[in-house]
């Protein structure tokens, strides 16, 4: 009797096409080597979220009784790899729900690995979904150590902005149809406009080579003047 292993996805598309013969290898396996073949398939397709990777590596240590050293051998991975890919089964079930769903990315994950209590896991794993944060934003939350105590600092912090440069800002934000935020110190300012994707930067770029010479009101050195009166005022 034969048992197909590896290939099923490339058996059933030849069946599909109508090919009647294919290239295939037929040896003799043991049971355990049997199961370490089906599960390096399974480690191949391109659909496994790192939770499954994850429970195909714990499954391969439980069932051969080998160190992760002797895994990464086996299956010409690297031992910090398996071993950060194992620790996200120690994630809380709903972070690990997240991760299923593809809704965090292993990245994500691996980051929220550094902090030892699971609320604050959950925590910042739902501002991942509800804000969209990086891998390098949750990064930087888990260096401050207490990601509550990140909005108040931010606030705080606020740059001062004078009121004609806070109306240039959302001027310009109607123009670019994006968020577009305008900085501006006693001798330099900076405007940082957001985008989405290179089409959309390519949008803004055209609509800035269009933009005609700012009017008389908005210039420099009133902006300046009224910031150096003192009457900038906190975002």
């Amino acid at each position: 009797m034969f048992e197909l292993v590896m290939g099923e996805r490339r058996w059933r598309a030849a069946q599909h096409t109508g090919v009647d013969t294919i290239p295939a290898i037929v040896r003799e396996t043991a049971d355990h080597e049997l199961l370490r073949d089906a599960l390096l398939e399974n480690l191949h397709r391109a659909q496994l979220n790192p939770l499954e990777e994850a429970a195909a590596y714990q499954q391969m240590l439980e069932d051969f009784g080998c160190t992760q050293e002797q895994l990464a051998g086996r299956i010409k991975r690297s031992r910090p790899q398996i071993s950060n890919t194992i620790r996200l089964l120690r994630l809380p079930p709903t972070v690990q729900r997240r991760i299923a769903a593809g809704v965090l990315s292993a990245g994500h994950a691996k980051a929220l690995l550094a902090i030892e209590d699971p609320a604050s896991q959950e925590r910042i794993a739902q501002r991942v979904v509800a804000e969209g944060l990086s891998v390098r934003s949750v990064e930087e939350l888990v260096a401050l150590g207490d990601d509550r105590d990140r909005a108040p600092r931010q606030r705080r912090q606020t740059k001062m902005v004078a009121p004609k440069v806070k109306d240039l800002a959302d001027r310009l934000s109607d123009h670019f149809e994006t968020r577009v935020k305008v900085e501006l110190g006693r001798t330099k300012g900076k405007i940082i406009i957001e985008f989405a994707t290179v089409d959309d930067l390519e949008r803004i770029v055209a609509l800035i080579d269009d933009q005609p010479e700012p009017a008389e009101e908005y210039r420099q050195t009133d902006i300046q003047g009224e910031v150096t009166a003192g009457s900038a005022v906190s975002a």
